[in-house]
Parts: C-alpha cells; sequence; structure tokens
C-alpha cells in the first residue's frame, strides 16, 4: 500500500470490517496498456481482508460489502478491484 487511493480503501475497509488482516497490493503495473488502466496509476488493486464481519456470510455477501465500502471508488476511480475475503479461522492465504 502506497499511494492515496490505496490509503483511502485501506481506511475505509479498515472503518467498515474491522479486519484483524488487510491487505491491499496496487496491481495497476500490471495493466500498463490494458483497457481501463490510467495514467495516473492506483486503477486496478487486490485486497485480502479477514474479518470477523465475514463469519455465516457467503463468498457474494462478504464481495458485496467490501464493494459498498468501496462504492464511489469503484465507480469513480478503480477499475478492477480482486477480493479475497475471509472470517478468522478459515485459514485465508
Amino acid at each position: 500500500m502506497t499511494g492515496p487511493i490505496a490509503r483511502e480503501i485501506h481506511a475505509r475497509l479498515t472503518a467498515a470490517l474491522r479486519p484483524v488482516r488487510l491487505d491491499v497490493i496496487d496491481d495497476s503495473a500490471h495493466h500498463i496498456g490494458h483497457a481501463g488502466h490510467d495514467p495516473r496509476g492506483e486503477s486496478h488493486f487486490s485486497v485480502i481482508v479477514e474479518s470477523a464481519v465475514f463469519a455465516g456470510v457467503g463468498r457474494v455477501g462478504r464481495q458485496r460489502l467490501v464493494n459498498q465500502a468501496l462504492a464511489d471508488l469503484l465507480a469513480e476511480r478503480v477499475h478492477a478491484l480482486t477480493i479475497r475475503a475471509y472470517a478468522p479461522g478459515e485459514g485465508g492465504d
């Protein structure tokens, strides 16, 4: 996590999900020249998030919770987001 968009993603997910683990990875450099690449950078991200909020929630529900926390960023600034969401004890990577 380095740039302002990555920091904003981290802050929003921390506030919404109270994670015990949160990794925000900027994958934008891997997408230079591809559709959706933003020359400003910070357009493609992966997040790994482990939170008790996800206990008893299915994969789609977990993705919705993450997407809700980042809705305006996804609509206006972030082109792609890969989400790996786990509840504690599920053995996320």
